[in-house]
């Protein structure tokens, strides 16, 4: 709670500190005269002192209101409540996809460390080098070189959108069938990255636990060698799962180009769109919501590495 609220008053601050408002000349309000400019403010409260603004706007936010949306003419919470389930969904459908790839390829790497000879070495060398060359490329550049894959180059997929223009007249399969269509660019560009930051992790913690004593332990009493990996990657899944409470809410981040990459409506997309117009309310509420999820994952990764790892519990 004390990181929202600190987060909520950072995002306050640093709105109020930029020069300008949705009012002010250089926002939107460029076209009114001196007069209705100063009538919206005032209605707006944009006239009162810092402090008091903060206080009605705090209120206002602990008590679910998250205000309006001038440049929308809609109620924040509307908004959310449209936006929020998109990027969920692209969110969780690609932490989940790119954990699973990051944590298998790895571990399978981690596992092949002991191995000697050209030909391993040259494999994991080459899959380290792609997962390095991913990780290393900005979302949005990803992004648009899959749309040119995918759209312009080999057009087997929708470039933008979260439906498409038809589909009210589609059937239920149809539009299931849409949706799993549109989705499909913007998961994919997410779970690229997701999976090289989970495998170059996932592959360091594999390599330390294949070296630790109670694995040389298992092996001279002749357990299998199925059995030994098993256990040593259990207990490497420790510092990965540490990462991956971080890189849920991080994937909120690269989600805010990815969204607008593709025009998928999702927060990220509001988000740019409320900074465009200088919409506090907006920007205010997508950040505290941020900043909640980045506190949710922590926790819910110290829950996680309690469960897989008993040297934690003991802790």
């Amino acid at each position: 709670m004390l990181v929202v609220l600190v987060a909520a008053t950072a995002a306050f601050v640093l709105l109020h500190v930029a020069p300008g408002d949705l009012y002010s000349t250089a926002g939107s309000g460029s076209g009114m005269s001196p007069e209705v400019r100063a009538t919206l403010r005032a209605h707006r409260g944009y006239d009162l002192p810092v402090i008091q603004q903060y206080v009605h706007w705090l209120r206002a936010f602990v008590s679910g209101d998250f205000g309006w949306s001038a440049s929308q003419n809609r109620w924040v919470a509307d908004i959310l409540i449209a936006a929020l389930p998109r990027t969920l969904l692209l969110m969780l459908l690609a932490f989940c996809s790119s954990l699973a790839l990051g944590m298998g390829i790895g571990a399978w790497q981690g596992a092949r460390a002991e191995t000697r000879g050209a030909k391993a070495d040259a494999t994991d060398r080459v899959v380290s080098l792609v997962t390095l060359f991913v990780y290393s490329l900005p979302e949005f550049w990803l992004a648009l070189a899959l749309m040119f894959c995918f759209v312009h180059w080999w057009p087997v997929l929708p470039a933008t959108g979260v439906v498409g223009d038809s589909y009210a007249y589609m059937s239920a399969s149809e539009q299931v069938v849409d949706r799993v269509r549109h989705l499909a660019l913007p998961w994919l560009s997410l779970t690229l990255v997701g999976t090289a930051v989970f495998t170059r992790f996932q592959r360091a913690a594999m390599r330390d636990a294949i070296r630790e004593p109670f694995v040389r332990a298992a092996r001279a009493k002749g357990s299998r060698e199925s059995a030994v990996r098993w256990q040593a990657w259990r207990t490497s899944l420790s510092p990965v799962l540490s990462v991956a409470g971080m890189l849920f809410p991080a994937l909120l981040g690269g989600a805010v180009f990815v969204e607008v990459v593709y025009a998928w409506q999702g927060m990220g997309y509001e988000l740019l769109r409320g900074i465009a117009a200088r919409d506090y309310e907006m920007i205010a509420a997508i950040v505290v919501i941020g900043s909640a999820m980045t506190s949710l994952g922590s926790l819910l990764a110290d829950v996680a590495r309690e469960f897989v790892d008993p040297r934690v519990r003991a802790s």
